[in-house]
């Protein structure tokens, strides 16, 4: 399996962020020490209080930072990362998409990255274990719900919202043009991979949850619903003849 110097120097990490904190600031140096040279952060229009994270960002030579205006959700953040990484990463290999508030462990960011180099042709899912003591209730019921429905389209994933994600060079620009602009466009992801033949693995990693996930953005009944119906018409689709 490749090294950790391999995963760092090869690999761009890919970070959307709205309103960071302190965990932000962690995750970014984790990176830092670990050695990753390339770093996309994408402000997706974070307000003025919480600007001061993405200026100490811009201050290492290891950090691209863009903005957005306004609020244009995560899809859209994770494919302006990619086109940064098109533009400016001639010789990256892969792009590790993570999530800044301390839910991806550097060992595991380097884990998938690892294993997204040596197996070359898949896409690298960190997933987390659901039916471990202490997971929200929110999030054990949503993912076993939506992996309910990924079966039903022929996709067998233990954890069908993990923002981390190990990414080949090769599908970069197919995934800058996946429909979604907000948490849907992870599921539309993995179902334009299934449609084009996309493999992938699952990397099992460490399952963090800090005061049950407080500070995620995910809106449990507006993004599930979109989700549900994305994976609705596409389970209903499949089944016709």
């Amino acid at each position: 399996m490749p090294n950790q110097n391999a995963c760092t120097s090869a690999c761009v990490i890919v970070l959307p962020s709205l309103n960071p904190d302190e965990k932000f600031d962690r995750v970014l140096d984790g990176l830092r020490e670990a050695g990753f040279r390339h770093i996309v952060i994408v402000d997706d229009g974070s307000d003025a209080g919480h600007q001061l994270h993405f200026e100490r960002a811009a201050s290492f030579p290891e950090c691209t930072v863009i903005h957005h205006t306004r609020n244009l959700g995560k899809g859209r953040a994770l494919k302006d990362g990619f086109r940064v990484c098109l533009e400016r990463f001639p010789d990256a290999q892969g792009a590790i998409t993570i999530d800044g508030d301390g839910q991806h462990l550097t060992k595991d960011i380097i884990a998938c990255g690892s294993r997204m180099l040596e197996e070359k042709d898949r896409v690298v899912l960190g997933c987390r274990n659901f039916d471990l003591p202490g997971v929200p209730a929110r999030s054990v019921a949503g993912n076993k719900t939506t992996a309910r429905l990924f079966r039903l389209y022929g996709i067998r994933i233990t954890d069908t919202q993990t923002g981390l994600r190990a990414v080949p060079r090769q599908y970069w620009e197919l995934f800058t043009k996946i429909e979604g602009e907000r948490f849907e466009y992870e599921t539309n992801m993995l179902l334009q991979m299934k449609r084009r033949g996309i493999p992938f693995s699952e990397q099992e990693i460490e399952t963090v949850y800090e005061d049950e996930n407080a500070g995620s953005h995910y809106n449990t009944l507006k993004d599930s619903w979109r989700i549900f119906k994305i994976m609705g018409k596409a389970v209903f689709r499949r089944t016709q003849p």
